[in-house]
């Protein structure tokens, strides 16, 4: 399987150390750290690939709202906590996202769209707060928020294309990606 030109964009991205030469690094610092982050924690990792792959499942409108409900509650959670809000049990919550959404693919829940919306954006609030308490001193909150927000469309998007490349193997296998996804959460909250 090849590397698809935007993922080689991301790897670069992620690996490149940004040049101090210029007025203006800790905008492209803080941008790095926010693309690094959901991609540095297995947490965020799982839970946004699952919220591709939910919306994948439902299908029809749930492909573009689930995931936009995801990231434009996510942004208002790291802008609450960075302006100084804290969220009780945002470790826990994010734990919890990773089992929820793990069985709900797993499950294949068929909820109205509304409902998968409300689910994603309540686990979306907490990563989110998660994201805004570790903004790096130094960075431009813009650019911190743009580079999560990215990192976290890719991951949406790879979970998105598991269902486009193997659409007649997709629902048994994003089944079993489901249930490993609620067990790694699982594995995550006992460690």
């Amino acid at each position: 399987m090849r590397p698809t030109p935007f993922l080689l964009s991301l790897g670069l991205a992620l690996i490149a150390a940004p040049a101090a030469a210029h007025s203006g690094h800790g905008n492209i610092g803080g941008f790095v750290a926010g693309l690094a982050h959901p991609l540095l924690g297995l947490d965020h990792m799982l839970a946004m690939a699952a919220v591709g792959l939910w919306a994948a499942q439902l299908g029809g409108r749930a492909l573009w709202q689930v995931p936009a409900a995801f990231l434009g509650v996510m942004a208002l959670g790291a802008g609450l906590a960075m302006s100084g809000l804290t969220l009780p049990q945002v470790e826990g919550m994010i734990l919890a996202s990773v089992l929820v959404l793990g069985l709900a693919v797993a499950w294949a829940g068929r909820l109205p769209v509304s409902a998968a919306v409300g689910v994603a954006g309540l686990f979306a609030l907490f990563h989110g707060a998660a994201h805004g308490q570790e903004l790096p001193a130094g960075a431009g909150a813009g650019f911190y928020a743009a580079g999560f927000l990215l990192a976290t469309t890719a991951l949406h998007a790879i979970g998105l294309a598991l269902a486009a490349a193997a659409p007649r193997r997709f629902h048994m296998a994003s089944r079993l990606i489901g249930g490993l996804t609620a067990l790694g959460g699982l594995a995550l909250a006992v460690s």
